[in-house]
Parts: C-alpha cells; sequence; structure tokens
C-alpha cells in the first residue's frame, strides 16, 4: 500500500489496489475507539441499461439495485445481520441514484466484522421464495414514499425535468416493475456489478491498513468479464419535459420543488470545480446569508425548511431549491429576478468570499465524520475525482464563476415547477 498525506486538510491515507482489483483506502484516525468500513459499489438505481462484454444493450426492471441490496443480507447458513451481532458491529446499506453501499461500525473485533462485510457482498443467496417474500416488504417501502409529501414533490420534479435520463424513475422503482424481478434477475446484476474492479473499500479509524488489506485481499477473488458498460441514453436537452406539475396530498401548505436543467461536466471541466461554483451559487442567490431569502422569509412566503442546492449523477444535474410556501409560483419568479439581476450587476464579492470560506469551513468539518469521509471517497473515485482535492477547488473559483453560472443556468425555460396542495383548501393562508 502507498501512503499518501493531504498536509493541508491534516489527513493522510493508506491505499492500493488488491491483485483482483479492488481499491482499499485505510484513513487512520489513531487513538478512536470506534472504527467504520464502507464498501460502495459503482451500480445504483440509475444503472437499469448497459452493455456487458462487448454484447448489445441489457435492460433490466426499475428497482433491482434497491432489491438487490435488500437481499444481500441473506447467507447460505444465515443472515448476515446476525454474523455483526455475535460480534458488536452495526451494519447498514443504502441504495442511491448512482451508488450502493453496505457498511458497519463497530468498537470492538474490528477484523472479524470487516470480513463479515466482505462476505455478505461477495456471496449472493437468493431463492424463489424468499424474493417473493421481499416483494411484499419493498412493495410497501414504495408506497410509504407515495404518501410522502416530500419525497412525492422531488419525484414529480425529476419527471418534469428529464425526458429520459434513468433519474426520472424512484430509486426503489415501481410496485409494478418489482414483479418483473426474480432470484435470476439478482445473480445476473450481481455478477454484473458486484466486481472487485466496480467497488472501493474504505475505511476510518484506529485501525492496521495492513491487516485491513489482506483481509480484502483475502475476502475478494477476481472475476472473469470486464465491467459493464453503463448506458444512459442521449444527452438530455436543456428544455424540461413540462414547465409545472401539481397534485393534492394532505398537507398543511403547499410544498413545492423547483428545478433548473445543467448541463453535466463535459470535456476537460473538473466535476469538484463545477460543484463547488454550484453550491456557491446556489447560496448566493437564495442561501439563507442572501438578501433574497431574507426578503422571501420576511415577507412569510418561506419559512427555516427552505433549501436550495445543486445535484448531479452521471449525465444528470439541476439546481433546485423547494419548501413550504402560501405562494410557490410568486418565490420562483423573484428567483428568476434576481439571477437576471446578478447576470447584469454580478456578485457581491464581500458576500461571495464569505459564503465561500463557509462552505470550505463545512467540508473541513465534514472529515470528522467517519461516515462523510467514506461515502464522500466513494461518490467522488466513481466519478473519477478524488475527495481530498477539494480545497484546490475552491482556491479557483471565482465570483465570475458564480455570476456565469447562475446566467445561464436559472432561466425561465430551463424551469420546472412541481407543486403540492393541500387536499383540504380552506383556510390553508392564513
Amino acid at each position: 500500500m502507498n501512503y499518501v498525506a493531504f498536509p493541508r486538510l491534516g489527513e493522510a491515507c493508506w491505499e492500493g489496489h488488491t491483485k483482483s482489483g479492488l481499491l482499499v483506502r485505510v484513513i487512520p484516525k489513531k487513538d478512536f475507539a470506534r472504527s467504520y468500513g464502507f464498501l460502495g459499489i459503482n451500480y445504483g438505481s440509475i444503472d437499469t441499461k448497459f452493455s456487458l462484454d462487448g454484447t448489445g444493450e441489457i435492460s433490466t426492471p426499475e428497482g433491482v439495485a434497491h432489491y438487490l441490496e435488500h437481499k444481500m443480507f441473506d447467507l447460505p447458513d444465515c443472515n448476515a445481520m446476525d454474523l455483526f451481532s455475535a460480534k458488536g458491529g452495526s451494519p447498514n446499506a443504502f441504495t442511491g441514484y448512482a451508488m450502493t453501499a453496505y457498511y458497519f461500525d463497530c468498537t470492538e473485533y474490528f477484523e472479524d466484522n470487516l470480513r463479515s462485510l466482505l462476505r455478505l457482498v461477495t456471496e449472493p443467496y437468493f431463492t424463489p421464495d424468499s424474493v417473493e417474500k421481499e416483494r411484499g416488504i419493498i412493495a410497501q417501502e414504495i408506497r410509504m414514499y407515495e404518501d410522502s409529501p416530500e419525497s412525492q414533490v422531488v419525484e414529480d420534479l425529476f419527471r418534469l425535468l428529464f425526458a429520459q435520463h434513468p433519474m426520472r424513475v424512484p430509486i426503489a422503482g415501481s410496485v409494478e416493475s418489482i414483479e418483473e424481478i426474480t432470484d435470476q434477475t439478482l445473480y445476473e446484476c450481481h455478477r454484473a456489478f458486484y466486481r472487485p474492479e466496480n467497488m472501493m473499500l474504505c475505511v476510518v479509524g484506529d485501525v492496521d491498513a495492513q491487516k485491513v488489506f489482506e483481509i480484502a485481499e483475502e475476502g475478494v477473488a477476481s472475476r472473469e468479464g470486464q465491467v459493464p458498460q453503463q448506458l444512459y441514453g442521449k444527452p438530455e436537452e436543456m428544455l424540461p419535459v413540462s414547465a409545472r406539475t401539481e397534485r393534492f396530498m394532505p398537507v398543511a401548505m403547499p410544498t413545492f420543488a423547483v428545478g433548473f436543467k445543467c448541463e453535466a461536466p463535459a470535456g476537460e471541466e473538473d466535476p469538484m470545480i463545477r460543484e463547488v461554483v454550484a453550491e456557491i451559487s446556489a447560496e448566493v442567490l437564495v442561501g439563507e446569508s442572501s438578501p433574497l431569502y431574507m426578503r422571501l422569509y420576511e415577507d412569510g412566503l418561506i419559512d427555516g425548511d427552505f433549501s436550495v442546492g445543486y445535484e448531479s449523477v452521471k449525465d444528470a444535474c439541476l439546481f433546485s431549491a423547494g419548501g413550504d410556501s402560501k405562494d410557490p409560483d410568486l418565490v420562483c419568479e423573484e428567483i428568476l429576478k434576481e439571477a437576471q439581476r446578478i447576470g447584469k450587476e454580478g456578485v457581491d464579492e464581500q458576500l461571495f468570499h464569505r459564503l465561500l470560506r463557509s462552505s470550505f469551513g463545512r467540508r473541513m468539518r465534514d472529515l470528522d465524520s467517519f461516515e462523510s469521509i467514506c461515502y464522500r471517497m466513494c461518490a467522488y473515485y466513481f466519478d473519477g475525482v478524488d475527495y481530498f482535492s477539494f480545497p484546490e477547488a475552491y482556491e479557483r473559483v471565482t465570483p465570475e464563476d458564480v455570476r456565469a453560472f447562475i446566467e445561464r443556468t436559472v432561466r425561465r425555460e430551463r424551469m420546472a415547477l412541481a407543486v403540492i396542495l393541500p387536499t383540504e383548501r380552506e383556510d390553508v393562508y392564513v
């Protein structure tokens, strides 16, 4: 393993590839009692179409990645949860749009828990009966999200913005799509994506880095074939599919999400720099420290739950804002007007530098979170970026970058608005 120091961050890591191709990174945290292991797979809900070993396009049902994550805890002789429980480990997993991850934390028996983590990810065991039993559990989870206004308004926005990119589909799929998933489907997707070259193991804690590497070497075998080529269709046009949608649900006040389509980073554009530019743009435009936020808040058009941000998921990017409001359309108009003003007049440099320092400080504080370090290490690696390079990105961002991003992105023709209105309309604006 190689030792790599990042003196500007006060961090360092050991890293190396096993013979099977698995990337292992260990971030030492001396004298910490708690240790954390995180195994990320470059496979998420959007990976429903791919090409394997030079073959034609392969399509799978929506929701397979999430279904597979549920079933990976089943082993031929036990449930993986029992293995961790016996050694004081606390495991969990999640599926996102672009990544599936399995992780644990513990204060003792770290090496045993790490072996259990590698085993549950590399030993698939599915039976027709167990897959069928899980179908009802996942269908119930899907219905729970369908009953959540916060989830539905975001899903509605994605369907408005994206014409064909799979980000427009909920992570868990639909009750109808999961009916098509069988044990054979799960085996085929595991074989395609759960490959050492398509994964990353990240460990944080007071652990022996060389021992971690040896356990990974023993626990993850080489696989024949190649990593699939993920297919997301033709590049999206910058115009949304539709400009507006609304539905009725039992909410006390209208809930909304507004989004603006962005071009995906291309060519020599650094995804990390783009992310920093977009995040600072969000704060400059309508973040909590911005003049517009204060006006909207004082006028009672937004409340403390209002948020704004940027999201980029493999060829699909958007700038969004949302929350509760008695007049979502007016909030959108004010955002558009402020974007137009900034495009003409430029960014307040004092505000820009204050927000840049604040954003950088938040990233530095996140380095105290084992979960955040591991998640970001893996997610950025799968996007071809070293997360610990973020200080250099902050140095290269200028007020003009932010002004240009706002002017280019926050425009009416790129905008879509999803609104959820109260089922009972009386007195909702009081």
